[in-house]
């Protein structure tokens, strides 16, 4: 594990089910996924197409702030788009330097034809790098102990 792996490594151990939502569908059904799977964000897909993303955050900043309501209002209305991506062969770093300058927090990862791969989000790349930082640290241990 390191910080110059590519996102195709984390998908591989997430080894979780990828979520998605209709852009007809509503804003309520959205958040209601969301708290069911207990993720942050949803991509969105129509005919095997990421339109966009949904977030938490577009729900705070476009629906309850100027006081809609997220049974009538359809996820297309809110939804960012197009979203930020990234391709399986990104490195976890590069991914990691867009999240923080794009201040996002999800990234949907699209193969060549742009169909969804996955999503990782700011949590599975922090949690990818301690795992790099732990492994070089039990290495140099073994190395200066002499156990190696």
């Amino acid at each position: 594990m390191k910080v110059l792996d590519s996102i195709s490594q984390v998908v591989r151990q997430k080894n979780s089910a990828t979520w998605s939502i209709h852009p007809d569908a509503t804003v309520y059904d959205a958040l209601k996924t969301m708290a069911e799977r207990e993720i942050g964000a949803l991509p969105v897909i129509q005919e095997g197409k990421l339109l966009g993303l949904i977030s938490e955050r577009d729900y705070a900043r476009k629906v309850i702030l100027v006081g809609r309501s997220s049974k009538e209002t359809k996820v297309s209305d809110i939804m960012t788009r197009p979203p930020m991506t990234v391709t399986p062969e990104c490195s976890v770093d590069e991914a990691m330097r867009t999240m923080t300058e794009q201040r996002v927090r999800h990234l949907p990862v699209v193969g060549p034809e742009g169909n969804l791969v996955d999503i990782v989000s700011i949590g599975d790349l922090v949690k990818w790098i301690i795992s790099s930082h732990e492994k070089t640290i039990e290495q140099l241990e073994s190395y200066i102990s002499g156990s190696a």
